[in-house]
């Protein structure tokens, strides 16, 4: 086994970790939230899966970016919302419920809304596009469903044992996921920085902000649920992106620095954008008063 190979396995062992620890802070009555709310369910799918795919086709059809940079973002507004990203809002403010429900149902929905989007891409770009079913639905299941599914159950049936093991394990998966990214980055660190130029940059940071704007606005109230949505239709699964990119783009072998390039700009930009919720918001602020970006709040 390659060291890449290894690094990338202790990536996807992070995110099982990490979901791990969300389902032994949840249950059933979280998980199916959304489907519960079908008005929600439906604006929340159109930020993630129509608004940000619509703009990814419109900014590669306008632009001339570099092929693997205009791969990266339509691969990015294919993918099912990251399982690392609901402690992210959760920490920013999001209710529990519709976080963990927003997570289950686009982890679902994909195994549906990918091929069919792929298809429609398809057609206009004039190009024989297509990532079977199957294999969206091994990559949700075996890193979203299944370990999310444990924790419920570990929670259901033991929940003085899930709260014990819920903050260990989530300190490992932290630890896993810096230790497999930062080996990562640099390694492709010179690939990364001979895509800036042309534009990508300022393209790559549109796209997340019109994320942001989209999630923000298509959530409704209360406040909590639009930054979760802002973020999660802003962050995608760079596993799951990767995948898309290779299995319909094998020659272009710059699809995955792309993707991480991606990852970076969306860390940065949503930064101002919590820190402004903060700013205005500062009762979110007080739910969570030990996380650093709220740090400044704490006086009062």
């Amino acid at each position: 086994m390659t060291a890449a190979q290894i690094i990338l396995l202790v990536l996807k062992a992070s995110i099982v970790l990490t979901v791990l620890v969300i389902g032994l802070n949840a249950n059933f009555a979280e998980s199916v939230f959304l489907f519960q709310d079908p008005r929600r369910l439906i604006s929340s799918v159109s930020s993630m899966n129509v608004v940000i795919l619509v703009f990814a086709v419109l900014v590669v059809a306008v632009f001339e970016l570099h092929p693997a940079v205009e791969i990266a973002l339509v691969a990015v507004a294919l993918a099912p919302v990251p399982p690392i990203l609901p402690n992210k809002v959760l920490k920013a403010g999001g209710t529990e419920a519709y976080t963990i429900g927003l997570l289950v149902a686009a982890a679902v929905l994909s195994i549906l809304l990918v091929p069919l989007s792929l298809a429609l891409l398809a057609q206009i770009f004039t190009k024989e596009l297509g990532m079977p079913p199957t294999a969206v639905a091994i990559a949700v299941l075996t890193t979203v469903v299944v370990p999310l599914v444990i924790g419920m159950a570990i929670h259901a049936l033991a929940p003085a044992f899930a709260k014990k093991i819920a903050k260990p394990l989530g300190l490992l998966a932290t630890i896993m996921l810096i230790g497999g990214a930062l080996p990562l980055m640099v390694a492709y660190w010179s690939t990364i920085w001979s895509l800036i130029g042309n534009g990508t940059v300022i393209a790559l940071a549109a796209f997340a902000v019109v994320g942001i704007a989209a999630g923000h606005l298509l959530a409704g109230p209360p406040l909590e649920n639009r930054t979760v949505l802002a973020l999660c239709t802003t962050s995608r699964h760079p596993g799951i992106a990767i995948a898309i990119a290779h299995t319909n783009f094998t020659q272009q072998k710059l699809a995955m620095p792309a993707i991480l390039l991606y990852v970076l700009v969306a860390t940065v930009v949503s930064i101002p954008y919590l820190q402004w919720i903060k700013r205005q918001h500062p009762a979110l602020a007080a739910k969570n008063p030990d996380d650093p970006i709220n740090q400044p709040s704490r006086s009062g």
